[in-house]
C-alpha cells in the first residue's frame, strides 16, 4: 500500500536504521531517517510524515520525551515506539504518549507494517 506521505524513523543504532528503511521500502513505503532527536526536530518538515517510529532510547535523550516535546510544539504525529529495553514502567509511559504501537526489538516485519498500514486505512 504505497503512499506519497514518508515515514519517519528515528534510531542511533545505523544498522538498525537502515533495515528498517528497506523494509518500508520493500512494502512500498518512502522513508526519512534520522541517527538522533536532534536531526528529526532540525528537519522540520513534519507535515510530510504519515508516523513517526521512534527508539525509546536516543543517544540523545529519551524517545518518550522527544515526543511529548513534539506534542508541546503542536505537532501531532502517530508514533510506533521500537526499544530493545522493555520495563513496565517504559511501556506505561509510552502508552500514556499516546502510541499507536508499542515494539520490543527484536521485532517481526508484520508488526511494524501493520500499525502503518491501519493508520493508512483511517483505522487507528
Amino acid at each position: 500500500m504505497p503512499t506519497a506521505k514518508f515515514v519517519f524513523v528515528v534510531d542511533d543504532n545505523p544498522s538498525m536504521l537502515r533495515g528498517i528503511g528497506r523494509l518500508l521500502r520493500e512494502y512500498g513505503f518512502a522513508s526519512r531517517l534520522f541517527e538522533t532527536g536532534s536531526a528529526l526536530l532540525r528537519d522540520g518538515s513534519f507535515e510530510s510524515a504519515v508516523c513517526l517510529i521512534l527508539d525509546v532510547n536516543l543517544s540523545d535523550g529519551s524517545g518518550i520525551e522527544l515526543r511529548h516535546r513534539l506534542a508541546d510544539q503542536g505537532i501531532e504525529i502517530p508514533v510506533i515506539y521500537i526499544t530493545g529495553n522493555d520495563n513496565p514502567a517504559t511501556r506505561m509511559a509510552a502508552m500514556a504518549s499516546g502510541c499507536v504501537a508499542y515494539l520490543t526489538k527484536p521485532f517481526t516485519a508484520k508488526s511494524l507494517i501493520q500499525p502503518i498500514e491501519r493508520l493508512l486505512a483511517g483505522v487507528v
